[in-house]
C-alpha cells in the first residue's frame, strides 16, 4: 500500500509527511512518500495534496509548472478512484472556482467556490488563524469517531462556499459557519491542518489511511 504526498513546489511538508508516517506506520496502512514524481502518483494507492499560499499561484504550480504530474493526478483520482485527499489550499483546489485575486478554475470536484472570509463579527480578523471546534454536518467513513467539539488548527483567509450543502461534512464557526471539511466519491478536503491538529489530526489522517470508498 502506497500513499503519495503530492509536491509541487507548495509549501513546506515535512509536517505532513511525518504525520503520515506515524500514522501508517501505527495502523500498518504501508508506505508515505512525498514526491514530484508522475509514476508515483500513478502507482499510488492513496493521494494527498497539500498546499500553502495562494489559490491562483497553488493551480498555476500544479497544472502548469507539474504537467505530468497534474496528468498523473486527475488519472489517479478521476479515472482509477483511488481515495484522494486535499489539505488547506489543497482541498480549496478541489472546488469548482477560487475568487482570490483574479478568478481561477479549480478541479471541479466539489460544487462550490473559494471566496475571501467575510465574519459577522467585524471584530474577527482575517485570516482565521488558530484552534477551533469542528462541527460534524453529516457522517463519512474518515470522521468514523470525531465528534463535534473536536479542535482542529486553521490558518486561512478564504474558505469554500458550497453549492451543494450534501458535499460539506463539517464546519466551525468564526463569524459565519466556516467550511471545513468537504467529500464526495473517492474525494474529501480539510481546510485545516490534520498534521498539526494534534490527537483529532492523527486520527483523521488514519482513517483516511484505512478508507476504502
Amino acid at each position: 500500500m502506497l500513499t503519495v504526498i503530492i509536491d509541487y513546489d507548495s509549501g513546506n511538508l515535512h509536517s505532513a509527511e511525518k504525520a503520515f508516517q506515524r500514522m501508517a506506520r501505527e495502523t500498518d496502512a504501508g508506505q508515505v512518500i512525498v514526491s514530484s514524481r508522475p509514476e508515483d502518483v500513478a502507482r499510488a494507492d492513496r493521494v494527498v495534496l497539500p498546499g500553502d499560499g495562494a489559490f491562483p499561484a497553488c493551480r498555476a504550480a500544479l497544472a502548469q509548472g507539474h504537467a505530468a504530474l497534474y496528468e498523473a493526478l486527475i488519472e489517479a483520482v478521476e479515472t482509477k478512484a483511488r481515495p484522494f485527499l486535499g489539505i488547506c489550499v489543497g482541498m480549496q483546489l478541489m472546488a469548482r472556482m477560487g475568487h482570490e485575486y483574479d478568478p481561477t478554475p479549480g478541479l471541479n470536484w466539489i460544487a462550490g467556490e473559494v471566496r475571501r472570509i467575510t465574519p459577522s463579527d467585524p471584530t474577527l480578523k482575517v485570516p482565521h488563524m488558530g484552534w477551533n471546534d469542528l462541527v460534524i454536518d453529516r457522517p463519512h467513513p474518515v470522521l468514523n469517531g470525531i465528534k463535534t467539539g473536536e479542535h482542529a488548527y486553521f490558518v486561512h483567509s478564504y474558505q469554500m462556499e458550497m453549492d451543494d450543502p450534501t458535499q460539506r461534512l463539517a464546519h466551525c464557526e468564526y463569524g459565519g459557519k466556516i467550511t471545513a471539511i468537504v467529500g464526495t466519491e473517492n474525494r474529501i478536503g480539510m481546510q485545516f491542518h490534520p498534521e498539526k491538529s494534534q490527537s483529532t489530526g492523527m486520527h483523521l489522517i488514519a482513517n483516511f489511511l484505512s478508507w476504502a470508498p
